[in-house]
């Protein structure tokens, strides 16, 4: 009994397996592929990340030594092929010092411009759009500067932006925004002291007084204003008309 019953149970199992045996097999298979894809997939990922590493080193070292030539060269290849490790963006920043260390601005401003995206940002790129506002800054393009750092109050970088938004409306003649954004700058939490508070303010300092500016250019309103009322008549009194001339000839004293 207990023989026709071991026959019974390997009966049922080659049963089975005719049946099952095939997708045992394609799950086997199946696991395999997908383990050794994905360490194939990681050691691509630890290459890449290696040699963009490699790439970035031969970027600083021409930026450290002023070689402008070769940091482009390795930063081109970098952004083409590496664009998705953390190195590219790093590049981009040390490109846009190299760039103003040459005098290349409007160079800093373009490539500092390719870390400014839409919606959430990392860190660096909150780096690069400081970076970016005090170039357009030095390229005297404070309207630019409002636009970029306006309604910005990322805890880690209100104060360094207050501060040059606030540099941007001084520019601007702006003042009262200007007083607005330093004392926003100098309320930063002491501890984090991110900005020179000394030199905010200074410059806070150096603004003209509100009382009087208000005060002079409602003087100078009122000058124009008064100005314009005293022309006003002159304006609209007419010319005189010419004395008419007679058409008689004139007398000679000789009668005929």
């Amino acid at each position: 009994m207990n023989d026709l019953s071991e026959k019974e149970q390997l009966e049922e199992m080659r049963a089975w397996w005719s049946e099952n045996g095939r997708f045992v097999i394609a799950g086997v298979v199946l696991g395999v592929a997908i383990i050794v894809g994905w360490n194939q997939w990681r050691s691509s990922i630890e290459t890449a990340q290696i040699e963009a590493s490699t790439l970035f080193e031969e970027i600083m070292v021409a930026v450290g030594g002023g070689d402008s030539e070769a940091a482009e060269f390795a930063a081109e290849n970098l952004f083409v092929n590496y664009e998705q490790t953390v190195y590219p963006d790093q590049a981009r920043l040390a490109l846009a010092r190299l760039y103003m260390d040459k005098g290349r601005d409007q160079d800093a401003v373009d490539i500092l411009s390719e870390l400014i995206v839409a919606g959430d940002e990392s860190e660096i790129q909150l780096v690069g759009r400081l970076r970016l506002a005090k170039v357009k800054l030095y390229q005297n393009k404070p309207d630019e500067v409002v636009e970029l750092l306006k309604d910005r109050s990322e805890s880690a970088f209100a104060a360094r932006y207050s501060e040059v938004l606030g540099d941007a409306y001084a520019a601007q003649g702006n003042f009262a925004e200007a007083q607005t954004a330093y004392l926003a700058a100098l309320s930063e939490n002491p501890a984090l002291q991110t900005i020179d508070n000394n030199l905010v303010q200074l410059k806070l300092n150096d603004l003209p007084d509100l009382d009087e500016l208000a005060a002079t250019s409602a003087a100078l309103d009122e000058a124009e204003v008064a100005g314009e009322s005293e022309n006003a008549p002159e304006a609209m009194e007419e010319p005189a008309e010419p004395e008419a001339q007679d058409d008689a000839p004139p007398d000679t004293g000789t009668e005929q």
